[in-house]
């Protein structure tokens, strides 16, 4: 049985430190004592560490070994237009399950009214559930969760293979559309429209560079679009691996 990870502040001198609720969780939960061993990682490196102490607030651990770093991979942002933020936390917790590496909230044209003002108060609980969803998930590293963004903004910023998900009729499968990924240089921007869909001075803008996708038939729900495309991306990385 793979043992639990969890991602701490820093490692220094062989010794690293949980605090807070995660710690609490720890003690009181799974009531570990010392001698327990699991997998801690400070966003750089993983490390096998045993628990030397442990009280209500933090848990304190000794690194036994610093453990293989993961292979290399190509890169996989995800721009998510604004959604409800239920909608929204729940695409964040599974594209980080599924092995994002960034995830860009964007402002569309039709973006509910009011999202991007909340959106910016939302970063640090968004956040905190990719933590939780990277430790669940046994990631070595967390994803970036950006600052929300104009559409604009957001796409000026990607290079590498950028794709958008189209719903009118036309567009390739964004399976058949997508290169080997074979070397940890390639990224792939993959960018989510809002529950109204693309406008047609967005579909100029992205034009030049962007290529469209679709998903099938059918119209999907924002969120689930999301993480069907990231499952076929992170599928399609995992192979190019092999």
């Amino acid at each position: 049985m793979a043992r639990r990870r969890f991602f701490v502040e820093r490692v220094r001198d062989g010794s690293a430190e949980l605090a807070g609720p995660e710690a609490a969780h720890l003690a009181r939960v799974l009531r570990v004592e010392p001698g327990q061993r699991f997998e801690i990682s400070d966003d750089r490196a993983v490390y096998l560490a045993e628990v030397v102490a442990v009280d209500r607030q933090r848990v304190r651990f000794r690194v036994v070994e610093e453990l293989p770093p993961p292979a290399a991979r190509a890169r996989i942002t995800l721009l998510a237009s604004l959604i409800k933020f239920e909608r929204m936390e729940w695409t964040i917790e599974k594209a980080t399950e599924l092995g994002v590496d960034t995830i860009v909230p964007v402002n569309a044209q039709r973006s509910e009214k009011g999202l991007e003002r909340g959106a910016a108060g939302r970063i640090d609980r968004w956040r905190k559930i990719a933590r939780e969803a990277s430790q669940q998930s046994r990631r070595a590293h967390l994803p970036r969760i950006l600052e929300p963004r104009s559409l604009a903004e957001a796409v000026a910023e990607q290079t590498g293979y950028r794709y958008y998900l189209e719903e009118i009729p036309g567009a390739p499968l964004l399976l058949a559309a997508l290169p080997d990924l074979r070397t940890p240089s390639d990224s792939v921007a993959l960018l989510i429209g809002p529950e109204g869909g693309w406008t047609g001075t967005e579909r100029a803008l992205l034009a030049p560079a962007w290529t469209a996708v679709s998903m099938g038939e059918g119209i999907l729900r924002a969120e689930t679009a999301a993480v069907a495309a990231m499952a076929i991306l992170s599928q399609q990385r995992s192979r190019a691996r092999k």
